[in-house]
């Protein structure tokens, strides 16, 4: 077959048969990262019928990895990681640490050597952003505190990889492999003039880069021809990539991510984003493709002991470690578990550390081998890994008092409620306090209105009653933890934390101690919001509901329908929603139907 000819074979094959994959994977609720992954071992050598060609499919796959790179660096944000620094960056760390020491414990004792067992190692220790980002979206926690410290996490692992993939060809001659090219000599040496032209590229990128890419791209965008503007934005992409590579020494990925974050800067970064998106996805497709071709499904049957050992580190090692770490730094039992399903799953950067081992000589095949099972089952099992873990915090939901004795250990100095704050009446009991329960709070607090704060995040009691709130430490469904705040007393009881699954109880208890508290409850789920409005709770809203009565009340009134017609349609409607008899009267019978204002007062 001619040279071009496989070129085209292999990218319409692989887009083809991903597609397929994808699909089904999406269908059986599986991420389409398993489809294209399935695609690339049925065209590869390991398996019956057409076999691409490796080889250019290891190039294409070059440039998936500096698109995925590219993206990663676009995407970055410094903001994000300190707002969770405390936790995110000393438990990525940490976890990172322990993940490469159980792999380069196996494969120390499969009779692997030191360098292999460290790139086998800190393959297991890093999750997929893609699936990560994906979980947490499908869950509505992606703007949760727990969905925040997850991607701060993320972001710190990826910076970890990102240094690893520069200082591995240098430190290869040490570690038992082949030293990359321009490092071969003394290690130290070799060493030394590594970090010293990353600095140097860094300090290129970071001083001029800032200036004349973000110019660039404004030039481009100036000409107001879109196809330039892309051309643009993959062409430095691109060639600051090659660039880099080609000065500097450095890999493509490093160029690349720094290319994307120092784009991230520009006023157009969005607009970037937006336009490299389709030829992003094409070839970071092309790179699973590429991976799963390299894949040998006999591992399963010549080695599943190892496969296994390989799977536990991922679903259980990581996740024990991820759990111990979270505790420690005194957050909530709820965050440690979703932070621990989150990182239950490795993806893109374990193949590009794959790849480096076995281009530097450190890896054995075997390694890859267990590296891409190990992603395929792990990144399979973690919709159900967090369907076990929900499971698990609703059993301790209902067994608060194990729940605190696992989450409040070294905690226990901290009391349940400051003397000082105790006896208050009348008032509101907000029970969590995030973007949603801070706000009520200084609402309450504008117009002078008692309210005492629950709350299991440590830091933010400790904050809080340093400001002279008042604030409850611990998880609200605990015994004595609604009585501690005077449920009794209360007037009103906010749930505004999003786990949803403890709201009835919640509601429950306090309706035990004072049947006559009002009640305001928010929720994700339109069944959870159903029953809640059944059970008699005063309001209960769900933001996606709440979010599209706003937008209609704003195109109703944009399209010539006068405020107070708008308002009674969307009162109406959300009454309806709610079951109200009324609402699903006849026009004119509690519902009045309404007509665009400009036809109400004769115009056209």
């Amino acid at each position: 077959m001619p040279h071009a000819t496989e070129l085209i074979a292999i990218i319409t094959i692989g887009l083809v048969f991903a597609f397929i994959g994808g699909l089904i994977a999406q269908r059986l609720r599986l991420p389409p990262l398993v489809g294209y992954l399935v695609a690339g071992i049925a065209i590869g050598p390991h398996t019956p019928g057409f076999v691409g060609n490796a080889e250019l499919a290891g190039q294409l796959a070059e440039i998936g990895v500096i698109l995925l790179m590219f993206g990663v660096g676009l995407h970055f944000s410094i903001g994000d990681l300190m707002a969770v620094r405390a936790i995110a960056l000393p438990g990525a760390v940490v976890q990172i640490a322990v993940a490469t020491l159980m792999g380069l414990g196996v494969g120390l004792a499969w009779g692997w050597g030191l360098g292999a067992g460290l790139v086998f190692g800190l393959a297991l220790s890093v999750a997929s952003t893609v699936v990560l980002l994906r979980a947490l979206e499908e869950r509505g926690l992606l703007d949760t505190d727990k969905g925040r410290i997850a991607v701060g996490w993320l972001i710190v692992e990826d910076l970890a990889m990102v240094l690893a993939l520069v200082l591995l060809p240098a430190l290869a001659g040490a570690l038992g492999g082949e030293a990359g090219p321009g490092h071969g000599g003394d290690l130290w040496a070799t060493l030394g003039l590594t970090l010293a032209k990353v600095a140097a590229f860094t300090g290129v990128m970071l001083v001029g880069g800032r200036r004349v890419v973000p110019w660039l791209l404004d030039q481009a965008a100036r000409t107001g021809s879109r196809e330039l503007f892309t051309l643009a934005v993959l062409a430095l992409a691109l060639g600051i990539a090659f660039g880099s590579a080609a000065l500097f020494g450095v890999s493509f990925a490093l160029g690349a991510f720094f290319a994307g974050m120092v784009l991230a800067e520009s006023d157009l970064s969005h607009q970037a984003a937006a336009d490299s998106l389709p030829l992003q996805d094409a070839f970071a497709v092309l790179f699973f493709v590429s991976v799963g071709m390299l894949f040998d499904p006999g591992i399963l049957l010549r080695a599943p002991l190892a496969v296994l050992a390989v799977i536990g580190i991922i679903l259980v090692g990581k996740s024990i470690a991820a759990v111990a770490i979270v505790l420690a730094f005194r957050y909530p039992l709820g965050t440690a578990l979703t932070i621990a399903a989150s990182l239950a799953q490795i993806g893109e950067f374990s193949f590009i550390l794959a790849g480096l081992g076995i281009g530097l000589k450190l890896l054995p095949p075997e390694g890859r081998d267990l590296i891409l099972a190990g992603a395929l089952l792990s990144i399979t099992f973690n919709p159900l890994f967090f369907a076990g873990i929900e499971r698990l915090a609703r059993v301790l939901a209902e067994r608060p008092d194990l729940a605190s004795r696992i989450e409040r250990r070294g905690a226990a100095d901290l009391p349940v409620l400051a003397p000082a704050q105790a006896g208050v009446s009348g008032h509101a009991v907000l029970v969590g306090y995030g973007r949603v329960g801070s706000s009520i709070a200084r609402a309450c607090e504008a117009w002078e209105l008692p309210v005492v704060v629950v709350e299991r995040d440590r830091r933010r009691v400790e904050d809080l009653r340093a400001a002279g709130a008042a604030a409850v430490f611990g998880d609200a469904a605990a015994p004595g933890i609604l009585a501690a705040a005077d449920i009794a007393q209360a007037r009103l009881l906010v749930v505004a934390s999003p786990d949803a699954h403890q709201a009835r109880r919640l509601v429950a208890i306090a309706r035990q101690a004072n049947p006559g508290i009002d009640t305001l409850v928010r929720t994700h789920s339109d069944v959870e919001r159903r029953h809640l409005e059944d059970e008699g709770v005063g309001l209960v809203l769900m933001a996606e509901r709440e979010l599209a009565f706003g937008m209609t009340l704003y195109a109703l009134r944009s399209l010539g329908v006068s405020e107070g017609e708008a308002r009674v349609f969307v009162d109406t409607s959300r009454a309806g929603s709610r079951g109200d008899p009324a609402a699903r009267a006849a026009p004119g019978q509690g519902a009045p139907e309404l007509r665009p204002h400009r036809e109400a007062t004769g115009g056209e």
